[in-house]
């Protein structure tokens, strides 16, 4: 982990190098200023626009994984705007637009779910991992039994 974070610095001082020797100190300020403001701005609009579909999804009660971890990418992009650098601008654009967060959020909860099978089976044993969905409840009379569903489990 140290070797990354020493990686991670040693780009942004690389970016700042060559951006400054481009366009000159003054501009090169200017430029992490307006990508920041920029970056905040859209990270608001796009957390509002995650939390509208992660409150429409849930009342729809559908799983609301994806919107979640859009929600979750949308902060961590704002985060990282908000660090001084331009490396670190790119990284948290990636995760702010719309095309590219679905990207990442496709490889987020994959790796996500490789990584619970494996902790699963390092301190259970094999395990499944199933999708399901939310099923609402129909209203029923008082006096209706509830519904059994009987199953058994296959192991193979």
């Amino acid at each position: 982990m140290a070797v990354v974070l020493l990686l991670y610095v040693v780009a942004e001082v690389a970016a700042v190098w060559a951006v400054s020797s481009a366009i000159g100190f003054l501009g090169t300020i200017g430029l992490l200023i307006a990508g920041a403001f920029v970056g905040s701005w859209l990270a608001r609009r796009e957390g509002a626009r995650a939390m509208r579909a992660f409150v429409e999804t849930a009342q729809a009660g559908k799983p609301a994984h994806n919107e979640l971890t859009d929600g979750m990418l949308v902060a961590l992009g704002g985060v990282l705007i908000l660090l001084p650098g331009f490396v670190s601008d790119v990284a948290g654009l990636l995760m702010l637009f719309p095309p590219t967060r679905i990207l990442v959020r496709k490889w987020w909860l994959r790796r996500a779910e490789r990584r619970a099978v494996a902790y699963a089976n390092h301190q259970r044993g094999p395990v499944m991992v199933v999708d399901s969905e939310v099923v609402p409840e129909e209203p029923k009379e008082p006096t209706a039994r509830p519904t059994v569903i009987e199953g058994r489990i296959v192991e193979g």
